[in-house]
């Protein structure tokens, strides 16, 4: 919107309008996230906990052509046909910055309804990679901290002890090379791609895995190097490079982007996580709380507002792929996944920020079911898997008290001691929807209700 748009609408000159920010990390599902959200506010059948839509003062949904010229549209007919076609597939996941303007006719209620008529309410989604948001955390720290933190990480990680192997042999004597950076450069990334695919959530530069039209920049040449390599040309060069990305990258990502948004979506896969192992299940804490440091969470001063300096307003925690669980766990993934992120969410709710975490499912694949097993009856789902195959599944039964989990993570545990739990990757079911009905999904309408239905 701008400046100038952000002033009219506060001063009441404009249609209002909320900047909800999606994010999450790799696999996390934000494509499928906002493409079923925006499909299920234009047909709202499936949407009884949104208030607005069950009660019919939704009047209308269309999408329209967004405020800012210069982003990328989200590509949401296209990825609704993947979904919903004849042959579903999972679209391409988030790979730059896009948006996408959905208008809402809306009566508004209570005292209101008698003084105003329909109003035109503008939802502007933006989609953004969470591994971009985690670089904030680079803007407080120089050179020599960020790789001391990471090599400290790496040890043992996938690709890690492969990387520092190749250190041993620079020589800190010699000139500066391009080909050598280079070459350290893809080792690093080569260490970063193998730990994200393990269940590592932390990874930076985060445009390191997400270059997008910065491939093979300068500012994206430069990796981590051990303190013994101070003097060194190499880390003269590594070190203005790291403060060229930060400047150059990062600043202009939160100065266009992500300080104007109002309300914001973290999206986690929680139960990739808890496969991946105790140490992921740790790092995805920290990085979910890293990423909730970047935020200015808690609601913006009048004067603040009129001169565009949002502060988010509501922050949902939302742990993806409840379809993967029978319904008699998603309470305990809900609990887990606000534990993960106790601190965090208790920074932002004294700073006066809305916070909620609930377990949900942007699309749901699967059915339930239940499977017999030693004379015991456990609590399945049952899907189509990628290669086409039917399956019932059970993935191990979560504990009531998530401290189970997060206690031996942080205490640096490699594996579970007393239990085992398993992921499946099923395929979007073939779909055959009625007339007014959206994709089916679990409480994607109660997520809807926290992010907006306020303003609704």
């Amino acid at each position: 919107m701008g400046l100038a748009g952000d002033m009219m609408q506060g001063l009441g000159l404009a249609d209002p309008v909320i900047r909800l920010g999606v994010t999450g990390l790799s696999r996390a599902g934000k494509t499928v996230f906002i493409t079923s959200l925006v499909a299920n506010l234009m047909d709202r059948g499936r949407m009884p906990a949104l208030r607005a839509a069950a009660s019919g003062d939704i009047r209308a949904a269309w999408l329209q052509p967004q405020p800012d010229d210069t982003i990328p549209r989200f590509d949401f007919e296209r990825h609704l046909g993947a979904l919903t076609g004849p042959d579903p597939f999972w679209p391409e996941g988030t790979r730059n910055v896009s948006e996408l303007r959905l208008s809402m006719r809306v009566q508004p209620r209570g005292l209101l309804k008698g003084l105003r008529g329909v109003q035109t309410l503008h939802l502007d989604i933006v989609d953004y990679p969470g591994e971009w948001l985690l670089d904030l955390r680079l803007m407080e720290r120089d050179f020599s901290t960020w790789s001391a933190e990471v090599l400290e990480r790496m040890a043992h990680r996938p690709g890690g002890p492969a990387y520092r192997d190749l250190l041993l042999g620079i020589d800190r004597d010699a000139r500066f090379e391009e080909p050598e950076a280079q070459r350290l450069t893809a080792a690093y990334v080569a260490h970063l791609e193998a730990a994200r695919d393990a269940g590592f959530a932390d990874a930076t530069p985060g445009r390191f895995l997400l270059p997008g039209e910065m491939a093979g920049s300068p500012a994206l040449t430069f990796a981590p190097l051990p303190p013994e390599l101070v003097a060194s040309r190499l880390w003269r060069e590594f070190e203005r490079r790291f403060d060229a990305y930060k400047s150059r990258v990062v600043r202009p990502f939160f100065r266009d982007h992500f300080s104007r948004i109002d309300r914001q979506v973290v999206l986690v896969d929680v139960l990739g996580a808890i496969h991946a192992g105790p140490q992921a299940v740790e790092d995805t804490r920290r990085a979910m709380a890293d990423i909730l440091t970047a935020f200015r969470p808690g609601r913006a001063g009048w004067l603040a507002a009129l001169m565009g300096a949002r502060r988010v307003e509501r922050i949902l925690f939302a742990a993806t792929k409840a379809d993967h669980l029978n319904h008699v766990q998603h309470p305990r993934l809900a609990a887990i996944v606000s534990a993960m992120l106790r601190e965090a969410r208790d920074r932002a709710d004294f700073s006066g920020a809305r916070t909620e975490a609930m377990a949900i499912a942007a699309l749901r694949t699967t059915t339930e079911d239940v499977i017999h097993e030693d004379g015991e009856e456990l609590p399945a789902v049952r899907g189509t898997l990628m290669d086409g195959r039917q399956a019932s599944f059970y993935p191990g039964e979560l504990p009531a008290d998530p401290a189970e989990l997060l206690v031996p993570a942080h205490d640096g545990a490699t594996r579970w001691l007393d239990a085992d739990y398993a992921v499946m990757n099923f395929a979007p079911a073939p779909l055959t929807l009625k007339p007014g009905d959206g994709p089916p999904h679990i409480r994607l309408d109660r997520a809807a209700e926290f992010l907006i239905g306020d303003r609704l």
